[in-house]
């Protein structure tokens, strides 16, 4: 009989704080500066809110399309840091980085010459139409050096280096709060630019986050976001092996940005209000993410970097215990977000029936939240120990079979209430966390890519069956 080990939480929790609470203070500041964003746009007016959030759906969806690359090379950067394999955390970021700077370059082309266009398609009111298209005119600039930073971040948390990131958001967000006060409102001589000084300093926010990063790594003697011939020493080999990894990945994040664009054309075809409101809660939803993005990086850090190395046992029982401390977390978060929902909705410019939607919205996402928090996390568990599979087929499958159909029938055929077909976006969460918990504790998640973890697991996997 094998006798299993007492589980260290404080060397447990140690090692979470050092990855997850920066990742997570990085989040949080970039979503604090979208507030002020918010609030100092707010003084345009009800559609300029609105448009400004129809605009960062796009950008969404942009993440959506990049977010595959990154979840593939968090994946190798992980595990090939636990093996120690420099080549190949070179090698798999040269790949990352040329992906995603094709998604960047392809999004800035498309809001860049055809904003009307994608205005259209998020929503059939002009007014708000208009104000959209000048912000994305000039945003467009934007995107590629914000891909550029994720892709440098990515690389940099992966490889446990996760102050680099959050000084350089630290950076950014500063100069994106005084730009948008200088350029909004015409300061210090300024034309006063409106909605176009918004993005305006939304730009040169991302040039300051991109270059902060690249001073520092260099400062700091980081070898391997300057190993330039090094990155693009591609082998057929290793280019199946990466699609392979990724790809599952590249059509969960895919598919998925598609159903959540589905469902905020939806949600843009009601009321000026209801999409004020949904460009106000989309800013708060940030606030959650911020935090759950410091777990998700310590799942995949901790737990690919287990992998990699071979720790199988200890791998899995870290994962465990990260989806109970994801949940109680988030669920905290939300709880103090609620609490406070009055000012916030307030100092935004919600009155009257936007402020009724945004108060519902944000009710109906703080018992949500904690569900679908914890299924993401699971999800980039799997991902991070091998499996791009299981958590994709589930995620893209509710959505289309479920989701899409009952958001498209009560907002576009049934004309139901506006928070009701808002609720419905979150239908699935519930019996998908069932199914990620039992595969979870079936540790058939774990599929490394390195010679130590494949040793390893054959050994961990007959262990498991006598305990």
């Amino acid at each position: 009989m094998v006798k299993k080990q007492k589980f260290d939480w404080i060397a447990f929790l140690k090692a979470i704080s050092v990855i997850a609470i920066p990742v997570a203070l990085q989040n949080l500041l970039t979503t604090t500066g979208t507030m002020i964003d918010t609030m100092m746009i707010a003084p345009l007016g009800q559609n300029s809110v609105a448009a400004v959030g129809l605009c960062a759906q796009f950008a969404s969806l942009m993440f959506s399309c990049y977010w595959g690359f990154v979840g593939g090379g968090m994946l190798f950067f992980a595990q090939y840091w636990g093996s120690k394999d420099e080549d190949g955390i070179d090698r798999a970021f040269g790949t990352t980085f040329a992906c995603m700077m094709f998604v960047g370059l392809a999004f800035s082309v498309l809001a860049g010459f055809f904003p009307d266009l994608i205005m259209r398609l998020y929503t059939d009111k002009e007014s708000i139409r208009a104000i959209g298209i000048s912000y994305l005119k000039t945003v467009a600039f934007a995107y590629p050096f914000q891909i550029m930073s994720m892709a440098m971040a990515a690389l940099l948390r992966s490889t446990e280096k996760v102050r680099i990131p959050l000084f350089a958001s630290i950076a950014s967000v500063a100069a994106n709060i005084l730009l948008n006060w200088i350029l909004i409102y015409g300061k210090f001589g300024m034309p006063e630019m409106g909605i176009r000084g918004a993005a305006l300093a939304t730009v040169i926010a991302a040039i300051v986050n991109a270059s902060v990063i690249i001073i520092l790594a260099k400062i700091g003697k980081y070898p391997y976001l300057f190993h330039f011939r090094k990155h693009f020493n591609f082998t057929k080999a290793w280019i199946i092996e990466y699609l392979k990894k990724c790809f599952p990945i590249i059509c969960n994040e895919l598919l998925i940005g598609i159903g959540f664009m589905i469902q905020n054309i939806v949600l843009g075809r009601q009321s000026e209000d209801a999409i004020a409101a949904l460009a106000v809660f989309r800013t708060l939803e940030g606030l959650v993410i911020a935090f759950f993005s410091g777990f998700s990086n310590a799942a995949s850090v901790l737990v690919g970097k287990s992998v990699g190395a071979g720790e199988i046992g200890q791998a899995y029982e870290r994962a465990k215990r990260l989806i109970l401390l994801c949940g109680t977390v988030i669920a905290g978060v939300c709880l103090v977000i609620f609490a406070a929902h009055k000012p916030i909705l307030t100092v935004m410019s919600l009155s009257g029936d936007s402020y009724y939607y945004g108060t519902g919205m944000l009710g109906i996402y703080c018992i949500a939240a904690i569900i679908r928090m914890c299924n993401w996390a699971q999800n980039d568990t799997f991902r991070s120990a091998g499996d791009t599979s299981f958590g994709t087929i589930l995620e893209i499958a509710f959505m289309y079979a479920l989701v899409l159909p009952a958001v498209c029938l009560s907002g576009l055929v049934f004309k139901l209430p506006t928070l009701f077909v808002f609720a419905c976006c979150y239908i699935d969460e519930p019996i998908r966390i069932i199914l990620m918990q039992h595969h979870m504790y079936s540790a058939k998640w774990i599929k490394p890519v390195t010679s130590q973890g494949r040793d390893a697991i054959i050994e961990f996997m007959k262990s498991k069956k006598k305990l």
